[in-house]
């Protein structure tokens, strides 16, 4: 029963997109745990009843949430300067991208109040920056990055990933239709920003 518990629980983090390391070690968590409760159950099988098991594991979970704030990653917040971005095919461009791209691949990312609460803040900094690493609008001028795929991974859909948005989330990076045709438009007529070095 706790080890379906504990693949439900890694499969659902996976599917709303927290970073792999955090999975593995939830994972490894929920394992240990398991074996420690079904020894626990094995030795004080009578004195163990549910809901001495529910108990425990509540206040399990409660200590190690308070335990992992101690854990300053995802917290800064910090930007660093704007080196230069590229040079938009028009204004309405910049904002379409602004809107759908710089929450994770710019130094403009505007943070939301529950990215300072561990482990929801380590996923939030982990998925930023991984978009940084891979382009940094905001240097596209000094370091590009892959930014010459900006086009083919809108067009084909990865970029934002679905988890971006599931669940009500970012609700002003879901494009309509037409948006994502004007975006697209304006990406083929930024230079730098398609394959072919447009």
């Amino acid at each position: 029963m706790h080890i379906v518990g504990a693949i439900v629980v890694v499969a659902l983090g996976a599917y709303i997109g927290f970073a792999p390391g955090f999975i593995v070690l939830f994972a490894v968590y929920m394992v240990a745990y398991v074996l420690v409760l079904r020894k626990m159950s094995a030795q004080f099988s009578r004195a163990l009843t549910g809901r001495a098991l529910v108990v425990s594991s509540a206040v399990t979970v409660v200590v190690l949430g308070l335990v992992i704030q101690a854990v300053p990653y995802g917290r800064s917040h910090a930007q660093a300067p704007i080196t230069g971005e590229p040079k938009w095919a028009n204004e309405e461009t910049r904002e379409l991208m602004v809107r759908a791209c710089f929450g994770c691949h710019s130094n403009q990312v505007e943070y939301p109040s529950y990215a300072s609460v561990a482990p929801i803040s380590w996923m939030v900094q982990s998925h930023i920056d991984e978009g940084r690493e891979a382009v940094n609008y905001s240097e596209f001028a000094t370091n590009p990055g892959d930014a010459e795929e900006s086009f083919e991974v809108v067009k084909e859909g990865s970029m934002p990933p679905a988890y971006y948005t599931r669940f009500g989330l970012h609700p002003e990076a879901r494009l309509s239709p037409d948006e994502m045709e004007t975006l697209l438009n304006g990406l083929r007529n930024t230079p730098g920003l398609t394959e072919n070095g447009d």
